[in-house]
């Protein structure tokens, strides 16, 4: 259109209105998802991400840097990731006391050891072989011992008890043997009422490695054999995912799409019964270490999130949402502003395209070729390629300050 005077006072309302619509709506999601930051449960675009389908599946998939959560079933990734938030909780917190840092320590890798006093070692007691490894008896600090990595199951605490001639009764009494030798009684009692504390990591390590279920195990009797090896649920799920990317790669035809989404649910399924217990330990871990805090440490907000490739990913969002919504609404750049929104509107219209054979997206909205979000990428173009801003906005203050200059001095001239 050559003339903008030949459009009507109404479509220029219209037009503006539908610029500040989408400007609030972009603004308030940016509001929002800062407002999450602040709470236990951020909000993140890796859900979003890793559920991306069609030609750019795994470019999407790859900016989340762990999109099948893989890293989460992996015990020294996470006792690492575990290891580093502790970090930086004491660089968040740094006025901690000695014993808020001791405790926060023990809570998260657990003690060296874990002790009883005992003035002596009953003569009858000889600590070796395999307890040996685990139990000992400091003569100088007078501490029974026992190792904080290694722990005592309750075979070994029997084991050890029974080397003296005492026993309990119904009602927790001791009797039998010298006072040494209940005193010995008691202290394995307490000792292994300590270490059968776990620290997180180490419930973590037990769960991911230790339960059979889960890694699985070795039949020494049967090894080398077909029932040698027993798969756990962690090498069936990553069994399923190569599965699942190998057939997605031959699917060409409807019934094969909608047969692998059926299948996409059944390894969603299975990766929630996997990572959801650990992520759970995580929240619980966080939250104990927050009540080590005074009411004037937490003041000082939440520990900062790590500087992974999907934080970077959230943040440029967030920044982008906010930004870009308030140019929109005051109508500063708009041209510039709309152009760079209907960018990231097409992006996120990308990672679930409606079109014909890419799985449908989840959720109630059913589209073909067009959806929600290609209709505002529309919608922006439309509002870069008229002066919106000018009509309603800084843009136009801008507009006739320079006009108006430019007009005296072409009077001057």
């Amino acid at each position: 259109m050559q003339d903008l005077k030949k459009i009507t006072g109404i479509a220029i309302l219209f037009i503006v209105v539908l610029r500040l619509s989408i400007g609030w709506q972009l603004l308030y999601e940016g509001m929002w998802k800062i407002e999450t930051l602040s709470s236990t449960r951020p909000w993140t675009a890796a859900g979003y991400l890793n559920n991306a389908k069609g030609p750019f599946r795994d470019q999407f998939r790859g900016m989340t840097g762990d999109p099948n959560d893989l890293n989460w079933l992996d015990a020294d990734k996470v006792k690492a990731k575990w290891t580093a938030w502790e970090q930086r909780f004491l660089n968040h917190y740094p006025n901690l006391t000695d014993e808020q840092k001791s405790r926060l320590h023990q809570m998260i890798h657990g003690n060296k050891y874990f002790a009883a006093k005992l003035s002596a070692l009953p003569p009858e007691v000889t600590i070796d072989g395999s307890l040996g490894s685990v139990v000992s008896y400091d003569s100088e600090r007078k501490l029974l011992l026992i190792d904080g990595e290694k722990h005592i199951t309750p075979r070994e605490k029997q084991r050890l008890q029974s080397m003296v001639p005492v026993k309990k009764g119904a009602d927790g009494k001791l009797t039998g043997g010298t006072e040494l030798d209940r005193e010995f009684y008691d202290a394995v009692d307490k000792a292994y009422a300590r270490s059968s504390r776990l620290s997180y990591i180490e419930k973590m390590q037990a769960s991911l490695r230790g339960n059979p279920e889960l890694a699985g195990e070795i039949d020494v009797e049967q090894k080398g054999t077909i029932d040698g090896k027993r798969i756990g649920k962690i090498e069936q799920y990553q069994i399923a995912l190569d599965r699942y990317e190998q057939k997605l790669a031959k699917a060409d035809q409807d019934y094969k799409v909608d047969h692998l989404n059926k299948i996409w649910s059944e390894i969603q399924q299975m990766k929630g019964e996997l990572v959801n217990p650990i992520r759970a330990m995580e929240d619980e871990m966080e939250s104990e270490a927050r009540e080590l805090l005074t009411a004037e440490q937490l003041a000082a907000g939440p520990v900062p999130p790590e500087n992974t490739q999907i934080h970077r990913v959230n943040m440029i969002t967030i920044a982008s949402l906010t930004v870009l919504g308030i140019l929109l609404l005051i109508g500063l750049g708009t041209r510039v502003a709309a152009i760079a929104a209907a960018g990231m509107l097409l992006s996120f219209y990308l990672v679930m395209p409606p079109w014909p054979g890419v799985p449908e997206a989840p959720g109630p909205e059913h589209s073909f070729i067009v959806n929600k979000n290609l209709i505002e990428v529309i919608a922006l173009l439309a509002i870069a390629a008229l002066p919106t801003g000018s009509w309603f906005g800084i843009d136009g203050l801008f507009y006739r300050f320079f006009q108006k200059r430019k007009k005296t001095a072409n009077k001057a001239s």
